[in-house]
């Protein structure tokens, strides 16, 4: 880690597939050293915007910026030292264990003179470690569940130690235990390295509750970004989500929470105080329910 975080910027930036637009005219800076959730309705372009910002999508306009250099005149090794990708659907080679997969991590840190070595095996340990995978070390990836798979990705990811790391929906196929367990994994990393944090996310209560910075975006455009309670709002759930809410204070964490507004299971409206002094009387005739012995 460096004493000084890189930065990722997005100037001007249309991104897309064949004629279809996705991402327009996107302009935003990564916050260095800090955690930064994207986030937005489906089909809404976050996770092409973050494919953008790895290089893996060439914007027909705008550039992106890596330490204030356009990524894609750098070297693909230089780029892969600083910044670590976690895509969506990642695909492993079929048969590969658990432990060479993330062992693939140390690649870039690899040169035409320099072999394994004790240190990387260390480092792939450690991941294993972070990730709560050591005992599956020897399995073959393609026998694992998909929970499990998705936390050896990003033991790999954790293994390639780069200063920013961006990951596509890193929960996915994860119980909200273990979601709650990688989303605490990152803020160890970002806390403990400094290590610059962009992640896709669904669950906009996470989201708000992990990320010191959050993008919100709608139509392939920036809609607002800022701290969470800021940008959280009952007319950003409106516009961003096209759903109906309540914003109020997460009683655990104190960012906001998000209570979605349905047709169904919502409460009745407060009905008046009960007058006691003429509240009705069962009938004589009437047996009264006791209370159970």
């Amino acid at each position: 880690m460096t004493d000084r975080p890189h930065t990722l910027a997005v100037e001007g930036v249309t991104v897309g597939y064949d004629e279809r637009v996705v991402v327009h005219d996107m302009t935003l800076e990564v916050a260095p050293g800090k955690v930064t959730a994207i986030v937005g309705a489906n089909g809404c372009g976050k996770s092409t915007l973050l494919r953008a910002m790895a290089r893996l999508l060439r914007p027909r306009n705008g550039r992106v910026l890596l330490d204030g250099t356009p990524i894609d005149a750098m070297p693909s090794k230089e780029v892969a030292t600083v910044l670590g990708l976690l895509p969506q659907s990642p695909v492993c080679p079929e048969g590969i264990a658990v432990a060479d997969l993330v062992g693939r991590g140390r690649y870039p840190h690899q040169g035409w003179f320099r072999r394994w070595t004790a240190q990387d095996d260390a480092v792939v340990e450690q991941a294993l470690v972070a990730t709560d995978i050591l005992d599956l070390a020897d399995w073959p990836v393609d026998e694992l569940s998909g929970g499990q798979r998705q936390r050896v990705w990003i033991a790999m990811a954790l293994a390639q130690q780069t200063d920013v790391l961006l990951l596509d929906e890193p929960t996915t196929f994860l119980d909200v235990a273990h979601q709650v367990d990688v989303l605490d994994l990152l803020c160890d990393l970002n806390r403990d390295r400094g290590t610059t944090i962009v992640m896709v996310l669904h669950d906009l209560n996470l989201a708000a509750r992990y990320a010191d910075h959050l993008v919100a975006l709608t139509d392939g455009r920036l809609y607002a970004q800022g701290a969470p309670g800021e940008v959280v709002t009952e007319q950003m759930v409106r516009d961003v989500f096209g759903m109906a809410a309540r914003v109020v204070p997460d009683p655990v964490s104190g960012t906001p929470l998000v209570l979605p507004i349905g047709r169904h299971r919502t409460a009745p409206p407060a009905q008046p105080a009960a007058d006691t002094e003429h509240a009705a009387v069962p009938p004589a005739d009437l047996p009264v329910a006791q209370p159970v012995a």
